[in-house]
């Protein structure tokens, strides 16, 4: 019963105990010994509750695991890769981040998950935000990811998860995007952060775009993972708390 279970769960790299109970006939109590059997003698290993990884023939339990963003998708549904983890993907930064940032619209008691080493940081966002992806594989595993222009926008919206507003100034630097889906993305998001933030950015790394300034008094800063400063862009109203220009 064992093998023949294996055989049917083994069709996909990852499954949950439901899964297993929609092509079994036992109970469940009996299903979770089997499971259980099944990861002592290492032929599945557990991720977490309820959800388990086919362990390949000719691998080692502890040894063996899948890409991170493959993993990703069995912590939380919608899983969506995002901010510094698609900013490297996308080939943006040469700086590679620590911890998997995923965006999802699902309630999650814990926000930091880690699973086989890998740390995972989980973002919900409301699902007018959610746009702008495109599916890529990895290990015969469908991913979600946020586009070039999405993954930009976000980072300008919530830059402490895409290590700062310099990682996303690098982005912008390569013009490796559709500039007018950026501005429409700008736009959807439905935060005056991002278009002053990437009013500023563009302005100050000399790319043209047609942005119109928020009118407004109040004074956000260009990077709130940065300390403040006494220095303000009057255009965008942005306390300038991060040197851009370097990157010139």
């Amino acid at each position: 019963m064992r093998n023949m279970l294996l055989e049917k769960l083994a069709k996909n790299k990852t499954f949950t105990i439901e899964d297993a109970e929609k092509i079994s006939s036992v109970k469940k109590g009996v299903l979770k010994v089997i499971l259980s059997r099944l990861e002592k003698q290492g032929q599945i290993e557990r991720i977490e509750k309820g959800k388990y990884m086919i362990i390949p023939l000719g691998a080692t339990k502890g040894k063996y695991t899948l890409h991170e963003f493959a993993l990703g998708t069995n912590v939380v549904h919608p899983c969506i890769i995002a901010y510094w983890s698609a900013l490297h993907y996308h080939g943006y930064t040469e700086q590679i981040p620590r911890t998997v940032f995923i965006q999802t619209t699902a309630r999650k008691k814990k926000q930091d998950i880690t699973i086989f080493g890998i740390s995972y940081k989980i973002i919900r966002i409301k699902k007018e935000k959610i746009f702008g992806t495109e599916n890529v594989w990895f290990e015969d595993m469908k991913v979600t990811i946020t586009d070039k222009e999405k993954t930009i926008i976000d980072c300008l919206d919530k830059p402490h998860y895409s290590g700062g507003i310099i990682e996303t100034a690098k982005a912008l630097r390569t013009k490796q995007y559709d500039t007018k889906k950026l501005i429409r993305y700008a736009q959807k998001i439905n935060n005056t952060g991002v278009i002053r933030r990437l009013g500023y950015l563009c302005d100050t790394l000399g790319i043209p775009l047609s942005l119109s300034a928020i009118q407004t008094r109040n004074y956000l800063m260009l990077d709130p993972t940065q300390p403040t400063t006494t220095t303000t862009n009057a255009k965008w109203k942005l306390i300038i708390n991060e040197d851009v220009e370097v990157l010139e």
